[in-house]
């Protein structure tokens, strides 16, 4: 038995991103500025080009896709649907397992599908030089892609955990061009601060937010961008699951179930929302289930508290409505760097408020427990993200197995894991642990946000 590819042809490159956001089941929170403690863009207008903005907000469903980015989507686009047939034998589930494999891009993840408009839209502008946050790498090494590609300049600040674990993204980063530091670096006041405090600080994704945000307010050719948790970075993603589901639709097929990882929520939403925009419209043949997966280590929706917080840790953002784990919050030194942020998309947020999401957290042993036995069928290695969803699509085929449901189970697999040879080698040594966050620090944390606003206790959203 052998695990099928189903392919489309370029020329069906989606020609438009899918916005959630005139299906929401209730209106956005707004932004909220610490200044004025009233809603308010904040530092939003200085560090991204308008028609960011625009789609940041946009109340259209349909945003058309610049013909240079579908040009450059056609390097890598569209990606396999990969029916694992050999998964459901090893398993021995009566369930169909599919997965939409994003490894096939140049810097081997769903990352490009956002970082090439995002620097086609500054190029535009006339910007010369790009900043960013990378907690794994992925998102730092597809910026400097993209950045590439339209000759803009980009400076990547870079989890020094993941600096230290993931060399080889660094190296990848640097052969597109940018250059890249180890965050917390003394490169910044955000990072000096840090350093003060802890010069062996691992850093989070928090504070690479910060000296990447910094860098760009203070440098007026240089514009600031952004991996997940923003909007336009989830709609841009949409190509995924747009693709998806016209491959699904070639084998007459439609999921019962998408999981996927979240850390800010980019690769799942852009998975599922296509079916969501079904879902709330009528046209899904069936009453489609969406789970959103995550580490035990840094459990944002699962144990966060859903509340107003700054996405960085130096507080130079705005206020975010989102499920947080608070804005100091520095995660343990787990493998899935992707995962390690704070706060989770605030799209998600409110899904998850509203019921129409399932969330499930697992620890990082048990996920690569999952990911030897897909290596083991099916022969890609996983990137560590990627291996929650995968973690979560095994239970829910085993549960198939139990019951004898026929289900269709879609998800994604974000990247590949092969500069993540570490994490696979310190697992087959039996050098990982089992993290697991307390809830008594998620209490502390946001305990200190309510001391540090208490006035947030009066807004209305």
């Amino acid at each position: 038995m052998v695990s099928k590819k189903i392919m489309l042809d370029e020329e069906e490159i989606p020609k438009q991103w899918y916005c959630i956001l005139p299906d929401m089941p209730k209106p956005m929170p707004p932004l909220i500025q610490t200044d004025t403690k009233a809603p308010g863009p904040g530092i939003v207008p200085l560090i991204f080009p308008k028609e960011i903005i625009g789609q940041e907000m946009s109340q259209e469903r349909w945003i058309n896709i610049p013909d240079e980015v579908r040009d450059v989507y056609r390097l890598w686009r569209p990606t396999p649907l990969i029916r694992a047939s050999r998964l459901e034998k090893a398993l021995k589930t009566p369930a169909k397992i599919y997965y939409k494999y994003e490894g096939v891009s140049p810097s081997g993840s769903h990352k490009p599908n956002t970082a090439v408009p995002q620097a086609y839209y500054n190029m535009k502008e006339g910007k010369e030089r790009m900043a960013t946050e990378t907690g794994a790498g992925q998102w730092g090494s597809a910026f400097a892609f993209g950045c590439q590609t339209f000759n803009i300049g980009c400076t990547v600040y870079m989890v020094r955990i993941s600096y230290d674990q993931k060399p080889y993204r660094r190296v990848l980063m640097e052969s597109y061009g940018a250059t890249v530091h180890a965050s917390p670096s003394k490169e910044t006041k955000a990072g000096r601060d840090v350093l003060a405090e802890d010069s062996d600080s691992s850093g989070s994704l928090g504070i690479a937010i910060s000296e990447a945000v910094e860098d760009a307010l203070t440098n007026q050719d240089t514009n600031y961008g952004i991996g997940s948790v923003f909007n336009h970075v989830l709609l841009h993603q949409t190509v995924v699951g747009q693709e998806a589901k016209k491959q699904l639709e070639l084998v007459d097929d439609y999921p019962d179930v998408i999981y996927g990882c979240i850390g800010g929520g980019s690769s799942f939403s852009g998975l599922f929302w296509p079916f969501y925009y079904d879902k709330v419209t009528g046209k899904a043949p069936k009453d489609i289930r969406f789970v959103a997966t995550e580490a035990t280590a840094c459990p944002s929706i699962t144990k966060g508290e859903y509340m107003y917080d700054h996405g960085d840790t130096a507080r130079i953002t705005p206020l975010v409505k989102m499920h947080t784990l608070g804005h100091n919050f520095i995660p343990p030194p787990i493998h899935a760097g992707g995962l390690r942020y704070h706060g989770i998309a605030p799209t998600l947020s409110v899904l998850n408020e509203a019921n129409m999401l399932e969330t499930a957290a697992y620890n990082q042993v048990e996920v690569f427990d999952a990911a030897k036995t897909f290596i083991e069928s099916e022969a890609i290695i996983p990137a560590p993200e990627p291996t929650h969803a995968i973690k979560g699509v095994i239970d829910e085929a085993l549960r198939c197995k139990e019951t004898g449901e026929e289900k269709t189970i879609l998800f994604l697999l974000c990247g590949h894991g092969y500069f993540d040879m570490q994490a696979y080698d310190d697992y087959n040594q039996g050098k990982l642990l089992p993290y697991d966050y307390p809830e008594e620090k998620v209490q502390k944390a946001v305990g200190k946000i309510r001391e540090l606003y208490p006035w947030l206790a009066t807004l209305p959203y």
